[in-house]
């Protein structure tokens, strides 16, 4: 009996020793995620001008649009990078504008950057509603918009790089847009985009 309880011993000894180093690990796995762990992008539009919306030919219509967006990255720890970048205007869920490519950008920790891409140019089919309720909207002066950003992105904490995630970004822009009117419009209330990751 007393052979099996010293046998027993080394065995119990390795068991502790390795729950011992398993619990510290997840401990300090742990506690490295609470310091490091990401926070989504902030996007914003903070302008936005109007330079060619033609409905008057369906089914194709033609739009140049450009939007300030103010994207800022809330970490202290952390840096972002955006690669295959790219946006498009839609309404009523119907894209209006070609995507765009955007360059890949590089954001530093706790800082902000301002992306003007200027969208369009090119005819697009569009149905029938879209056309006729842009033509209605312009009549009233008000017109809903989506900018809608797609990419990749991927976080970077000193030496370590996560791996891609998809990034989807999308903000409903109210303006105030008379038919004739180009260059600078105004917005009408600042919101928030949606940042999907």
């Amino acid at each position: 009996m007393s052979k099996d309880k010293v046998s027993g011993d080394p065995r119990r000894a390795v068991c502790t020793g390795i729950t011992i180093f398993l619990l510290l690990a997840g401990v300090t796995l742990l506690v490295l995620w609470l310091v490091y762990r990401p926070h989504k992008p902030r996007f914003t539009v903070i302008g936005a001008a109007v330079y060619d919306l033609n409905t008057t030919t369906p089914p194709l219509m033609s739009t140049t649009v450009q939007f300030s967006v103010l994207i800022k990255n809330p970490n202290r720890r952390v840096s972002i990078y955006y690669d295959r970048f790219s946006a498009f205007v839609s309404y009523r869920n119907q894209a209006i504008t070609p995507q765009v490519l955007l360059p890949p950008l590089h954001q530093e920790k706790r800082s902000s950057v301002s992306v003007s891409p200027v969208m369009g140019g090119t005819a697009l089919p569009v149905s029938v509603e879209v056309s006729d309720g842009l033509a209605v909207d312009e009549a009233y002066g008000l017109v809903g918009l989506r900018l809608i950003f797609e990419g990749r992105v991927r976080w970077k904490a000193g030496a370590i790089k996560t791996a891609h995630y998809g990034l989807y970004v999308k903000c409903d822009v109210l303006m105030g847009l008379k038919k004739g009117l180009v260059g600078q419009v105004p917005l009408l209330g600042v919101t928030p985009c949606h940042v999907h990751l």
